[in-house]
């Protein structure tokens, strides 16, 4: 019977085309709004994690209570260890070492004397290492706008809001003046090798970027850190997958009596993104449940129409014996298979759709530029993003939506009475 169907929709095309053609158009739309919705948002999660959250971020109890000052005294030790047990336990995240310090960065003159002041937000970051990739996901080929990127521990790179205020060039020694782990005053030279501009709002406008190495040297923290950060290895961000994980290792580590003591924290526990994350979310539920009710709702009106096109077709089957069940079954079979043909399709289109734009982007680099002063952290091109979930999503209003609107219109079958079909025959 299905063979049969599917010769009939091939065979004529009034009955199928139009049909087909709006569940193409649907479905490509969904998965390209859903694929674009998708990169966006986990561009943001992405940009938030490398700039301060990380997906997971592991700190001492202590460090955590206090963390808007950055006390360094209460940073992890021995990270090499942990950092391997980690490693070991969380295979399908890759975990990287940060200190993160702030003080106050000195230009002096041709005769050592102080030409320039100003405060500075310093991030000591695993550059260096063989197997970080920390360059990757900071993108700074991309980002420097001039110079070159750090080759030893005693090279930094300043953001070009803060060089330009300072009016640092690129060779230049500037002197970071601040407290080391053990709060005792320190100083320490670097040569400035370049410039770098995330174009993430006002994130880096006070910024300095230096290899971890480097700030362990200035602030004299051997084998510490202020924070260990996890990311996803495909640098998605799943939120279910951190908050299980995250409970885990807290539940393992939940001795109360040692303030340091590591604990963990997820992405959606940082910088109030648990909002974020949960409005992401809701944002594409409510999407897809609008494109299923307009779909449905068009379908409908389309079975409709087509109820009555078909009307001698289905009082002539009737007349021939077939009960109004079987008609009614077989225009629901006709739908589901309507609907995959037409979920396919634009599922295909779609995709093809939504990886030109994550190959691509979108820039409004332009419109970012009027809110240069506001407190958003964002990148200034926008991305879709391709991901496993835009394969099947269509299927459900795609198919759902055919198949109830072929079942709402297709009650009108068993309010035919015969006599009324007989009439209809004679004619």
């Amino acid at each position: 019977m299905i063979r049969f169907l599917i010769k009939g929709i091939l065979r004529d095309r009034t009955r199928s085309l139009f049909p087909v053609i709006v569940v193409t158009l649907t479905v490509a739309m969904i998965v390209l709004f859903q694929g674009f919705l998708t990169g966006i948002m986990n561009s943001m999660f992405l940009d938030s994690a490398v700039v301060s959250t990380g997906h997971l971020k592991v700190m001492t109890r202590a460090y955590q209570d206090e963390s808007q000052l950055l006390p360094n005294d209460l940073a992890i030790l021995e990270t090499d260890q942990l950092i391997q047990k980690l490693n070991q336990n969380y295979p399908d995240y890759f975990w990287s070492p940060r200190i993160t310090f702030g003080g106050l960065l000195d230009v002096p003159d041709d005769l050592g004397e102080t030409r320039a002041q100003g405060p500075v937000y310093a991030l000591g970051i695993d550059f260096l290492s063989p197997e970080s990739r920390q360059t990757e996901i900071w993108k700074l080929e991309n980002r420097l706008v001039g110079g070159k990127f750090l080759a030893s521990p005693n090279e930094v790179l300043l953001s070009s809001k803060l060089a330009n205020k300072l009016e640092v060039t690129i060779g230049d020694v500037v002197t970071i003046i601040g407290s080391t782990m053990y709060n005792a005053f320190t100083t320490y030279n670097f040569t400035v090798v370049g410039t770098f501009k995330l174009n993430l709002g006002p994130v880096d406008k006070q910024m300095m970027l230096v290899d971890i190495e480097g700030a362990r040297l200035a602030l004299d923290m051997e084998n510490a850190a202020s924070e260990i950060l996890g990311f996803n290895k495909d640098l998605t961000y799943e939120d279910q997958a951190t908050v299980t994980l995250r409970q885990s290792y807290n539940e393992t580590h939940n001795d109360s009596t040692d303030i340091f003591r590591p604990t963990m924290m997820a992405l959606r526990d940082v910088n109030q993104m648990g909002t974020m994350v949960d409005f992401s979310n809701a944002a594409m539920a409510i999407m897809l449940a609008i494109f299923l009710i307009i779909v449905m709702i068009v379908l409908w009106n389309m079975g409709l129409m087509n109820g009555l096109r078909r009307y001698g077709e289905i009082g002539m089957r009737l007349a021939m014996g077939e009960s109004k069940g079987q008609v009614y079954q077989s225009m629901i079979i006709e739908s589901v298979i309507i609907g995959f043909i037409g979920t396919g399709l634009g599922t295909a289109i779609g995709i093809a759709m939504t990886y030109y734009m994550q190959e691509v982007g979108l820039d409004y680099s332009s419109a970012m530029e009027a809110i240069e002063s506001s407190d958003i952290i964002m990148s200034n091109v926008f991305y879709a993003q391709v991901t496993p979930q835009l394969y099947y999503i269509g299927f459900i209003p795609g198919v759902l939506a055919t198949v109830l609107g072929t079942m709402m219109a297709g009650r009108a079958i068993y309010k035919r009475e015969m006599a009324q079909l007989f009439k209809e025959l004679e004619t």
